[in-house]
């Protein structure tokens, strides 16, 4: 016996509800509109994830700041 029940899960842009299955093709975005609005985000570098930076690593892109 299948299970025959949706799996709903929110859009990630505008929190509708969508199917989350191989028929969306869009998934996990509710629509085409709202997977390209998270594309162009992405793209235009308002989403980053963060790295923690050493401060040796500053030595290599600022050599004459750090030399007192």
């Amino acid at each position: 016996m299948t299970n025959s029940k949706k799996r709903l899960v929110p859009c990630p842009n505008c929190n509708k509800l969508s199917e989350f299955s191989p028929s969306n093709a869009f998934r996990p975005f509710c629509c085409e509109r709202c997977k390209l609005i998270d594309l162009g985000l992405w793209a235009s570098e308002q989403y980053a994830i963060p790295e923690t930076v050493k401060p040796d690593e500053f030595s290599d892109h600022f050599p004459d700041q750090l030399q007192n």
